[in-house]
Order: structure tokens, then C-alpha cells, then sequence
């Protein structure tokens, strides 16, 4: 693998990485995979809420234009650049770009993100699979509120709890990746996506049969155009950024997995509307039974954790449908762990020569270390609050709203000017195979000067520079 270039990390590398490098073996795998890192726990209760909350329809005209503007020219902008480069983010930069600006620091930052979003990610995962245990042994059967709370609240602030089911989570991630990328994550999810769209299907099935089922179609779907304020249109443009998995490399590093015949355009395309799917059908598997029993749909951990328990236990077969929602929560969450630790693994592997089981256990030891302060975060370490923040709080703001909109803007402007719209282009038409270049053209005049200015707005309303109010 390349890495020419007077810019960079000191270590070089690994002289077996390109010959050693797996791969998606055909075009479902690399949909699969690709939809996998889309999908996440923001599917099962942020979307539909936030849809929901900002105008229901009006909202989702305006995420999905927002999403053609900032989604959709990054992901395939992340893409092209590991597929054309065959490498880490740090290396598929130095290696398009080896002279000039440090680009490669995208990378870098990218791997940093990445580690700072397990740390907490990873935390909450780990409630949704200690609450599919509950679920499967009956202990969340309780449609009173106060003690689902009280339940919630035992497992966040029981230190042991916290780092264990952490642990359980990151073994099982961890175990995935070391069987490679084709026999780990293609084959992953090339059977937890249809498991996800199978058991969402269920769920809607039922609860479309509930009293409330008008309710909650008008609050997922009912247009109220005087509710779309500058606020909503900062908020769906923030959740077309952090919706897809872009910034972070994720995309990048599933780019450099993609086969040579795969129309990138086409694969974006089809997984931004099947991650919308995954949100809607939540959507309508949750709120119908939500309303039926006169609770008020909220977003988060209230949601998931403690209204959910409750609304199930009143449903006949509660205990089933419970199982089933908190196994497709842990699928969802699944796919995005495996893509987001991907990124640090394959930089280790290829840029500082470990070997993949390596890497992987590296990873896993680093994350171990970093999310025991999230883990701990709401009992051992709940007083520490360093700037008024937890440990958890730390983690979340400083990935969010500021290094995935920095490395967001850092690889639009990269592909639009530096490594130029005629790269770009080859990339998409898979070398003129395919009649994407027209495309190219407006992807790269977006990536130039409109996804980036998006991006921007997004980033200085997250970090408090002004409200849109």
C-alpha cells in the first residue's frame, strides 16, 4: 500500500497490509455492511421523536433535503476515497493527497472520534443488552412508570453492572472483528440486517392493530408547516449529518472494503433510504402502543428504557414483544459499533503493522480504559464533573459537535478542491463504466461550497454559538 508522501505520522505501513486486507465479497454484503454503520440506537427513538416533536411530514421534507445537501455528497464522498485508495483513512489521505496540507489529520481525527464515541456508545449498548436479558427472564413485566424507572436507575448507577455489560458488549464486538471483514462484518450483518427489518415488521404489525395507531400516524406523519422554524431546520440538518455515520471514517474505511463494479452513488442512495425505513418503522412499531396506554412519547433513555417496560407489560404477549424490541435495539446498535471500531483497528493493522488480533485487542484495551469513566459516570465517578460535565457528557459533546462536523467540512472541502472533481468523478463512474459523471459534477459543486457551509451551522449551534430560535 502507498504511503509516499513528506506528511504524516512518523510510522509507515505495514509492508503485508495491502496483501492482507480483506474485502465485501459481493454487493449485498457491502449494502448490508454499509447499512449496518447507517443504522444505530438514533433509529429506535431519536428520529421518530424528533420527526415527531418539529412537524411531523413538514420535518421530513426537510431532512431529506438536508440530507441530499450534507448526507448523502459525504457518504459518497468518504466512500470513493477509501475505494479509490484501498487503505486506513490516514493512509487513503496521504496516499490521494501526499504533498501539501496534512490532510491525513482528517484521518487522525477521525480514529479520535471514533474511540470517544465507543467510550459512550458502548455504555449505552450495554443497557440495551443487560435489558434483553431482563426482558427474556420477565424482570421488566411492570406498567407502572415509577418502577421501570427505579429499574433503569438500579442498572446506570450500579458500578459492577455498568462495567460489566460494557465488557460483554465489547467482547462481542470484538469477536466479530477478529474474524476479519468478510467472514466478521460482511457476515454479521449480512443476517442482522433482515433479522432488524423482520422483527420492525412484526412489531408494526401488532401495534398497528392498537387503539392508538391514528395517533401516532398523525404525530409521525401529519404536516404542521408553521412548527418549521429556523430551530427545525438546524435540527434536521444536524440529523441528516450525524444520521448516516459520515465524518468519523467509518464510511471511508467501508469504502476501501467496496468491490470495483459497485455503483457508489447507487449504494448511498439505497442505504440513506433504507436507514429511513428502519426510522419510520420504529416510528410505527413504538408510538401506536405508546399512545394506546396514555403515555407521552419522549426521546432517550425515557423512552427506551422506562416507558417502553411499561406500555409492553400492559399487551398481551408483553414479555415476547419486549424480547424482541430490546434484540432488534441491540442489532441496530451492532452494525454501528462494528463500523465505528473498524476505524482504529484497520489504522493499527495497517499504518503501525500490528497484526488484525492485535489490533483488535488493542482497540478493545483502549476502549475498556476509556469507557470505564463513561460506565461509571452516573455512580463511582457521578460527582466528577469537570466544566459542570460528566465524563459520558465529555465524550458525547466533544465527538458530536465538535470533531464529526470538523472532519465533516475537512473531507467535503478535501474531495471539492484538493483531490479535485476529475478524481472524484473517475471514482463514481467507476472509471466510465457507469454514466455517473454529471452527478459527480453536482456532488463535487456541494461538496465545494454547500455541504460544508451546512455543516458549519450545524457545528456552531452544537457548540452554543447561537440557537436558529
Amino acid at each position: 500500500m502507498s504511503t509516499s508522501g513528506s506528511s504524516g505520522p512518523a510510522h509507515t505501513a505495514s509492508p503485508n497490509a495491502g496483501a492482507t486486507r480483506g474485502g465485501f465479497s459481493s454487493g449485498l454484503g457491502v449494502l448490508a455492511a454499509t447499512l449496518g454503520s447507517a443504522v444505530g440506537l438514533g433509529n429506535i427513538w431519536k428520529f421518530p421523536t424528533l420527526t415527531g416533536a418539529n412537524g411531523g411530514a413538514g420535518f421530513l421534507l426537510v431532512y431529506l433535503l438536508s440530507t441530499l445537501l450534507i448526507g448523502l455528497p459525504l457518504m459518497v464522498a468518504e466512500i470513493a476515497i477509501g475505494r479509490q485508495a484501498r487503505a486506513n483513512p490516514i493512509s487513503a489521505l496521504r496516499q490521494l493527497r501526499p504533498h501539501g496540507a496534512p490532510w491525513w489529520l482528517i484521518g487522525m481525527a477521525g480514529m479520535a472520534a471514533a474511540f470517544l464515541i465507543l467510550s459512550f456508545y458502548s455504555e449505552v449498548v450495554a443497557w440495551v443488552f443487560a435489558y434483553v436479558a431482563k426482558a427474556l427472564t420477565g424482570g421488566l413485566l411492570s406498567s407502572d412508570p415509577a418502577q421501570t424507572q427505579a429499574s433503569f436507575d438500579a442498572l446506570v448507577t450500579d458500578p459492577v453492572q455498568s462495567l460489566v455489560w460494557q465488557w460483554v458488549v465489547l467482547a462481542f464486538i470484538g469477536g466479530i472483528l477478529l474474524l476479519g471483514v468478510t467472514r466478521g462484518i460482511e457476515a454479521a450483518t449480512k443476517k442482522l440486517m433482515p433479522l432488524l427489518f423482520l422483527l420492525l415488521l412484526l412489531l408494526c404489525g401488532y401495534s398497528l392493530t392498537l387503539p392508538g395507531r391514528a395517533q401516532a400516524l398523525a404525530f409521525l406523519f401529519a404536516p404542521e408547516w408553521h412548527k418549521i422554524t429556523p430551530a427545525v431546520v438546524l435540527t434536521a440538518m444536524g440529523l441528516a449529518f450525524f444520521k448516516l455515520s459520515i465524518g468519523m471514517g467509518t464510511m471511508m474505511t467501508y469504502g476501501s472494503y467496496f468491490t470495483a463494479s459497485q455503483n457508489i452513488p447507487a449504494t448511498a442512495t439505497r442505504v440513506m433510504l433504507a436507514d429511513l425505513s428502519v426510522s419510520l418503522l420504529a416510528g410505527m412499531a413504538i408510538f401506536p402502543a405508546v399512545f394506546s396506554f396514555g403515555f407521552t412519547p419522549s426521546a432517550g433513555p425515557a423512552l427506551v428504557f422506562i416507558t417502553i417496560p411499561a406500555v409492553f407489560a400492559q399487551i398481551p404477549g408483553g414479555q415476547v414483544l419486549l424480547a424482541v424490541f430490546f434484540i432488534l435495539t441491540a442489532i441496530a446498535a451492532t452494525g454501528a459499533m462494528l463500523s465505528l471500531m473498524e476505524v482504529p483497528v484497520v489504522i493499527l493493522h495497517e499504518r503501525w503493522g500490528l497484526t488484525r488480533p492485535r489490533a483488535t485487542l488493542l482497540t478493545l484495551l483502549v476502549l475498556v480504559l476509556l469507557g470505564a469513566g463513561c460506565a461509571l459516570s452516573q455512580s463511582t465517578l457521578a460527582q466528577f464533573r469537570p466544566g459542570g460535565r460528566t465524563l459520558f457528557d465529555w465524550a458525547d459533546h466533544l465527538s458530536s459537535n465538535l470533531l464529526l462536523p470538523a472532519g465533516g467540512i475537512a473531507i467535503a472541502l478535501f474531495v471539492g478542491w484538493a483531490w479535485g472533481e476529475r478524481a472524484f468523478a473517475a471514482q463514481l463512474s467507476n472509471h466510465g463504466e457507469l454514466g455517473n459523471r454529471a452527478l459527480a459534477r453536482l456532488l463535487c459543486l456541494l461538496l465545494r461550497w454547500v455541504t460544508p457551509a451546512l455543516i458549519l451551522l450545524v457545528m456552531l449551534a452544537g457548540l452554543g454559538v447561537f440557537s436558529g430560535a
